[in-house]
């Protein structure tokens, strides 16, 4: 088995490109993208592996797939190379202890996923440890790198897949659980240990991480496999090997990154501050030795995003505050060390060794890439996409505006590549979904996400943080507690009116879209505020609150973060914040896409309001398209590619016009795929 290290050959990233005369972003381009994915730093600090994430271009004939990571080394700024063949889809990258190998998940043929390394001086790649007919899901290496701990996946039921080849194939929903396991493997130079022993731990397991003096782990479980579960009861436990006590870390909301300190004596944990916070946005320190913990930034308009120890003992955190990010530093003790603007990056996560920082970053220009901090400042080290540099970028900055109740709202605008007509420009109105996230100033084209594309094409669009919002406290992300469509979709009919009054929007073509919550927001800006909207395109959104309770994966996260009710306590008030009441009003030409296979929001949410709408309104266009195999976003590459085109080609034929009444698109979008 040998290495592949083109090397040897200059990597493209270390080359330079001479643009070309500029020209608009495109779908096709999209479709392209690439950016770093995961970072990992020897614990010396002289290594440092990452992932490329990219798709296969289905406009260039590649075969339709989901997302691919490849392992690169990186050497220095814009000194990069790939460290394995392209067609090796890595994840979990890590170093052993030693720092003398690369570590990796890797399902090779025929086999099931297991740990595998390749030296960092170079060698054949190999696998290190595995269970039998398990995946194994994540790893941590004890500090000498003796043993390493996997978390796999549940233990096969042979007697149920016997009866599945029979035809006995039928499952009681929501009963048979399969919880996953963890296993201690011993590491013994080139062979492989064939009968891991299995450790006991509650729940289903999440994440399991071993302390960096040997004595403990940390494992963060749920009581089921349920999601709902995974999002409103899970738990950090830290787990003693010497006694096989365990503490459990009693969070009472959501739970986020936690990270262990170079001496084991406490833990980083962002989380919810209480059951009904809607976001782990809050940074606390946790006692290993109690389970006892504080708040360091509660109530802080802010949101702490990763955090990771310094090899000196000090805390690094990516805090995202309102629509920018910092990142800080805390000290042992939790009091604050220092803080660093990155001067227009969005910074989204960070890895250290031997106090070597790496942190992943976006910009309104680019998608995430790596950077080393040192000395305060911010290096890039990885362009993925050089060709980026054709593209003419229409400005994009914070805007903020006053809501009719006197409240704040910020969010980022994008205006046309040619500028604002007279008149103001048609305006897209790109709401997240949640609401617990928020819009950052920095990359935020995707295919699900206007942005530059719809620039290029002479569209404004606006992101609004509108409240809900994540980043700017806890108290603005309750606004929307218990009043669904209520002041938070409002925002949005505020927004349009502050921008036409700003003169960037014409006030007859300012369409929405958005995906989940957003595509809620969606389904209400063309129905119950039609009015207000000139087309819309509503991705796996909620349409009617009362059926979509009782088809959704997370009931008990809807009832915490969100509606702090049940939909029998008043059955009215639930109909009446759902699009489908007001579907009589509906005038918007509506693109409603959906996966069909979508867990947390059923694809009968968007069948009812197509169906409503048909009917109740059948002069008003509207289309209604599935993605079959697809779930809660579009994953694979062709679906993706699919997506962008709807979009972009149902806002031209009615908001850029202005004419409702326009026809119908044709049913297949134009492909632009080279033979």
């Amino acid at each position: 088995m040998n290495l592949f290290r083109p090397a040897l050959l200059a990597s493209a990233l270390a080359m330079p490109f001479v643009p070309a005369i500029a020209r608009d972003m495109t779908p096709e381009d999209v479709a392209r993208i690439e950016n770093t994915g995961t970072i990992a730093v020897s614990r010396d600090g002289n290594h440092i592996a990452y992932t490329r994430v990219h798709y296969p271009d289905v406009t260039r004939g590649e075969d339709n797939s989901g997302s691919r990571q490849q392992l690169f080394l990186a050497d220095g700024a814009m000194d990069v190379r790939a460290y394995l063949p392209e067609d090796m889809n890595v994840s979990a990258i890590d170093f052993t202890p030693d720092g003398s190998m690369i570590t990796f998940l890797w399902t090779d043929r025929g086999d099931d996923r297991a740990l595998w390394g390749v030296p960092v001086e170079g060698g054949a790649y190999r696998k290190l440890a595995g269970v039998e007919d398990a995946r194994v899901l994540g790893y941590s290496f004890s500090p000498d790198g003796s043993v390493v701990y996997l978390r796999t996946s549940a233990a096969p039921d042979l007697v149920r897949e016997d009866e599945e080849d029979s035809g006995f194939d039928a499952v009681v929903y929501e009963e048979e659980f399969q919880f996953n396991r963890v296993f201690a493997a011993m590491l013994d130079g080139d062979g492989i240990d064939e009968d891991p022993r299995e450790i006991e731990v509650e729940g289903q397991v999440l994440s399991f991480q071993v302390a960096p003096n040997g004595e403990f782990a940390v494992y963060t479980s749920a009581p089921t496999p349920l999601i709902d579960d995974q999002y409103t009861s899970q738990r950090p436990h830290i787990l003693n090997f010497a006694t096989g006590e365990s503490i459990e870390v009693l969070t009472p909301g959501k739970l986020g990154d936690i990270e262990i300190s170079p001496d084991g004596m406490s833990l980083s944990m962002i989380a919810g501050v209480d059951e009904n916070d809607p976001g782990a946005t809050t940074l606390h320190l946790v006692d290993t030795l109690t389970g006892e913990y504080r708040a360091l930034n509660e109530g802080a308009a802010e949101a702490a995003v990763d955090a990771e120890w310094m090899a000196d003992g000090r805390l690094a955190v990516v805090v995202h505050v309102g629509a920018q990010s910092v990142l800080r530093f805390y000290d042992d003790t939790g009091d604050e060390a220092g803080e660093y603007d990155p001067d227009g990056l969005i910074l989204t996560s960070l890895e250290q060794g031997g106090n070597r920082l790496l942190v992943e970053a976006n910009s309104p220009t680019h998608p995430n890439e790596m950077f080393s901090f040192n000395g305060g400042e911010f290096s890039r080290w990885t362009d993925h996409n050089p060709w980026l540099a054709e593209i003419d970028f229409g400005e994009q900055r914070t805007f903020t505006y006053e809501a009719e109740d006197g409240q704040e709202i910020e969010g980022v605008l994008i205006l046309p590549v040619d500028g604002i007509p007279g008149g103001g420009a048609p305006l897209i109105l790109d709401v997240h979904g949640g609401p617990e996230s928020h819009e950052s100033n920095g990359w935020v084209t995707n295919y699900s996400g206007p942005g530059q594309v719809a620039a290029g094409a002479g569209y404004a669009v606006f992101l609004p943080n509108y409240r809900g919002s994540t980043a700017y406290g806890t108290d603005f992300s309750r606004q929307h507690q218990g009043d669904a469509a209520g002041r938070e979709f409002d925002d949005l009919v505020d927004a349009k009116h502050w921008l036409v009054e700003m003169g960037i929007a014409d006030p007859d073509r300012v369409g929405v879209t958005g995906g989940s919550y957003g595509g809620y927001a969606t389904a209400w800006s063309s129905t119950r505020y039609s009015e207000h909207f000139a087309a819309g395109v509503m991705f796996v959104g909620i349409s009617n609150v009362l059926s979509k309770w009782g088809t959704t994966d997370i009931p008990t996260e809807e009832y915490n973060v969100h509606a702090l009710a049940y939909p029998w306590e008043d059955y009215l008030d639930t109909l009446e914040r759902s699009p489908v009441f007001y579907a009589d009003q509906a005038d918007t030409p509506l693109l409603i896409m959906h996966g069909r296979d979508d867990p947390r929001v059923s694809p009968t949410q968007s069948a009812e309001l197509y169906r409503h709408i048909r009917v109740r309104q059948p002069d008003t266009p509207v289309r209604l398209v599935w993605y079959p195999g697809e779930g809660h976003g579009n994953s694979r590459a062709a679906a993706r590619y699919d997506y962008n085109l709807r979009m972009m080609e149902w806002f031209d034929t009615y908001l850029m016009t202005g004419d409702r009444d326009a026809p119908l698109p044709p049913t297949r979008p134009e492909l632009n795929i080279e033979d």
